[in-house]
């Protein structure tokens, strides 16, 4: 076997490990499909005979290249929002093939990739390559330009983020979860009885335009109006979860693994009072989610 061809037999045994890498770095198969096909052909590019531990070379480069990219998505300001969401991989009926499924094996979460999308591109990749992947952070560093402290520092501030540590008291945010949780419980399995049993008489919901557009109204009052509209989008619900939205226990609504919708709710005495249901992307980027722990 001549050297090229031993060098692409190399490259393929890392490949599942850099599309892995990729996919958590940008959230798109695509992306990270093209990402990996860059590091090949930097490596191609390379001579081998000077690196001495390929496989920490690759994942170095396949870092480098989805840095950059996220980078750049940061300052394409007139891209809309949707570029940049995560694609939830479904099934292979869904048009995934084996590789890509196998990939994601140890199932990212959809949460974790939303919430991953509102981190800084340096936040990311050191959370994501320490984190999920035990890469040191001395080789971390480097690839950020940063020193090994302040990488463990960016990885710190990402990990809090993604483990959802805001401000409220456990208690109070395990009782928000509760009726949060109940009320989409509720909204999947259209019982009404059981979305007023959560729902305060005089609950006010106001949507923003973006949303209001998916409904009859930016502002519903009562919670029979309210239980109503909640069944009639109730084919949303499955692909709704529950998250922290501003540090307090909201809902997000995901389709494809694309931030759609953001719910945030207030709760008083174990009813929710009010809810308030956000779709239009400038307003969705400036929401802190964070991931709640199972």
């Amino acid at each position: 076997m001549d050297e090229p061809a031993r060098l692409a037999e190399r490259f393929e045994a890392n490949r599942d490990h850099l599309q892995a890498v990729a996919y958590r770095m940008l959230g798109s198969l695509g992306e990270a499909d093209d990402a990996v096909q860059e590091t090949w052909l930097r490596l191609s590019r390379s001579d081998p005979s000077g690196i001495e531990n390929l496989g920490g070379w690759l994942t170095t480069v396949v870092a480098r290249v989805c840095l950059d990219r996220l980078r750049s998505r940061r300052s394409r300001r007139e891209d809309p929002l949707d570029a940049d969401r995560p694609e939830l991989i479904l099934s292979r009926e869904a048009g995934i093939n084996p590789e890509h499924e196998a990939l994601l094996a140890d199932s990212v979460g959809l949460a974790l990739l939303v919430v991953l999308e509102t981190l800084a591109p340096a936040e990311r990749l050191a959370f994501v390559l320490h984190d999920l992947f035990a890469v040191p952070f001395d080789e971390i560093a480097p690839i950020v330009g940063r020193s090994p402290t302040a990488a463990r520092q960016l990885a710190s501030r990402a990990r809090r983020r993604v483990r959802g540590t805001a401000t409220l008291p456990d208690v109070v945010r395990a009782r928000q979860r509760e009726v949060v949780e109940a009320f989409l419980a509720a909204s999947r399995g259209g019982d009404f009885d059981a979305l007023l049993a959560v729902l305060d008489p005089d609950i006010v919901v106001r949507a923003d335009q973006a949303a209001a557009s998916l409904s009859t109204a930016r502002e519903v009052r009562g919670a029979s109006a309210v239980a109503e509209q909640a069944l009639t989008f109730a084919r949303l619900a499955r692909f709704a979860q529950p998250a922290l939205v501003n540090g307090a226990v909201g809902i997000i609504v995901a389709p494809r693994g694309r931030l759609f919708v953001v719910m945030s709710f207030r709760v008083t005495r174990g009813k929710i009072v009010e809810i308030e249901v956000l779709a239009d992307p400038a307003r969705l980027r400036q929401l802190d989610l964070a991931l709640l722990d199972d």
